[in-house]
């Protein structure tokens, strides 16, 4: 048994070279030859690691050999490896070599005696092979006196796997164990909802702590294994906006990746030439509803059951759904010289339709957006005219024939509440509207603030109009709510009297001049205040200014 030892150390090429010449059979057609002319650097093989998940990146056409032997003492005893492919299919196989009974140590034939002998064939023998990309687990019993090769080949391009072998089958498993029935099922389809469910799976009925359940949406395919997936992302060449980082594990994400806790899960949405990809981990929950789909698309929904300890993860059976179409949106008709106020819920109505009937060659069409990000398209008489995200004051100008029929399609582009006002007439030089300066942002001067003023500035336009200026205290946790969420078409009937400093009138037909300035005073020491300004027109209806935060100084 010692001289077995001793031999099995010594350098493999030798050992194959005089016993397996003209025995090996190669796993697959596409890699005998391979196999056979490379039989004399079988010395390049790696010890494959007992216990532990292996990657190995592979060569196009390049095979990847490695092998592993039993503890000595050990008759018999169980084994198990499973091959998770990263992106392509690829091909493997299993060979196992054994001595002849009887012989002496390989160390002491005769190589001339071996190769002519019809016993040699018998000595290595191919006991598994697969070609695919799905996870596949062999399972078997192993002698100490056999020696395991296995074979790794990429024909479609360079890639990688991963391997796990463990002879340890008694203490538990590396990935987390399916249930009897692996497939997910959709129990609910909305125009921009899928609900899905799938059942438990043991190892979170076991373990709860450190395990949890991981969903990936995408518009392409499914993925039989997270591997896979993640490969698929990162080669796409999506990168993430820095927000706030929580690492689910270095499994999962790339060092430029971040993902979002809201509502106790992490999540990941990704902008990919291919569409939208997301990743959402949901903890031990085995429902979940995945919301802001787009209408009438086609979508892969894959579960995958992730051991935060140990990286390992098992997919479950994907499952694909298409969205709902979305329902004609409610069309509203526009009259000449009424303004229009349309409210979208980001969530439940993105659309709105406006429609209007010409009375004159020459049309006039006004929005004003209040709250959101909105999109716009106008068409005349089914041809599109005017395609454009909205921002502050927009007008358009149109000429067409008597009796074209307008029609204007509001599209909210995010999920909050958005809100837009829109005028159609034939009049312009009549509008509803004022005359807007060539920016609406308001200026203050860190010079001239002190403890208890603030110097602030904006522009006007050539022609006269009255402003007022409203202030209001605020916290640090209050800036970014009070700057997102505010109205801009709501007027100062919404605030409350004692937040009113001033109005005044002015303008200047030049310009370059045409610019005021206020200082406002009676304020508190190291105090935020928000500052807004109303410019009202000839018909009344306000526009507010970019909202200002100034914080006045602590000590003069």
């Amino acid at each position: 048994l010692k001289m077995f030892w001793l031999w099995l150390y010594l350098p493999l090429h030798l050992l194959m070279a005089s016993c397996l010449c003209h025995s090996i059979k190669a796993p697959t057609t596409s890699s005998q030859q391979s196999f056979k002319s490379n039989l004399f650097n079988f010395y390049h093989s790696l010890i494959l690691a007992d216990g532990k998940e292996t990657t190995i990146h592979l060569l196009k056409d390049i095979p990847k050999r490695y092998y592993f032997v039993l503890e000595e003492g050990r008759a018999l005893a169980p084994f198990s490896i499973t091959v998770t492919p990263c992106d392509v299919p690829i091909e493997w196989s299993i060979l196992v070599y054994k001595p002849p009974p009887g012989k002496a140590a390989p160390g002491h034939h005769d190589t001339q005696e071996v190769s002519k002998s019809h016993k040699a064939s018998s000595m290595v023998s191919t006991i598994f092979n697969y070609k695919g990309n799905s996870v596949e687990t062999y399972m078997g019993m192993s002698s100490h006196s056999a020696l395991y090769l296995l074979e790794f080949l990429s024909t479609e391009r360079d890639t990688h796997i991963t391997v796990y072998l463990t002879t340890d089958t008694t203490s538990g498993h590396l990935y987390p164990e399916l249930p009897g029935d692996p497939r997910i099922d959709v129990i609910g389809i909305g125009h921009t909802t899928v609900t899905l469910a799938w059942k438990h799976s043991p190892s979170v009925l076991q373990h709860s702590e450190g395990i949890q359940y991981c969903l990936l949406v995408n518009e392409k395919h499914n993925y039989k294994s997270l591997c896979a997936a993640e490969t698929a992302i990162r080669s796409s060449g999506m990168k993430l906006p820095p927000t706030v980082a929580l690492s689910l594990s270095p499994y999962l994400l790339e060092p430029q990746q971040v993902m979002i806790l809201s509502n106790s899960e992490l999540s990941i949405i990704n902008k990919v030439s291919s569409g939208e990809v997301r990743q959402v981990c949901m903890g031990t929950k085995n429902t979940y509803t995945v919301p802001s789909l787009s209408p009438s698309t086609q979508y892969y929904f894959d579960v995958f059951i992730v051991n935060l300890l140990t990286n390992a993860s098992a997919a479950y059976t994907g499952t694909f759904a298409r969205t709902l179409e979305e329902p004609e949106p409610k069309v509203t008709e526009l009259k000449d010289g009424k303004v229009v106020h349309v409210v979208l819920d980001g969530k439940k109505q993105k659309f709105y339709s406006l429609q209007y009937q010409a009375r004159h060659k020459k049309i006039h069409f006004t929005f004003q957006l209040c709250q959101g990000q909105i999109r716009v398209h106008i068409t005349r008489n089914g041809k599109t005219v005017a395609s454009e995200n909205l921002s502050g004051l927009r007008y358009f100008s149109l000429k067409g024939k008597l009796l074209d029929t307008y029609s204007v399609q509001l599209r909210s582009t995010e999920e909050s509440n958005s809100s837009v006002k829109v005028l159609a007439s034939p009049h312009f030089h009549k509008p509803l509207f004022p005359l807007l300066p060539e920016s609406l942002k308001i200026k203050s001067f860190s010079k001239l603030r002190t403890c208890r003023s603030v110097t602030i500035a904006w522009l006007g336009t050539q022609e006269e109009s009255k402003y007022c200026v409203y202030r209001k205290r605020i916290e640090e946790d209050q800036i970014w709510r009070e700057l997102q969420s505010a109205d801009r078409c709501s007027g100062p009937e919404s605030r409350h009297k004692s937040e009113k400093v001033l109005c005044k009138y002015f303008y200047d037909l030049n310009l370059q001049r045409a610019v005021t300035t206020e200082t406002i005073k009676g304020l508190e020491a190291g105090t935020l205040y928000l500052f807004d300004v109303y410019l009202f027109g000839p018909s009344g209806i306000p526009v507010r200014y970019h909202s200002k935060v100034v914080r006045t100084r602590k000590k003069c």
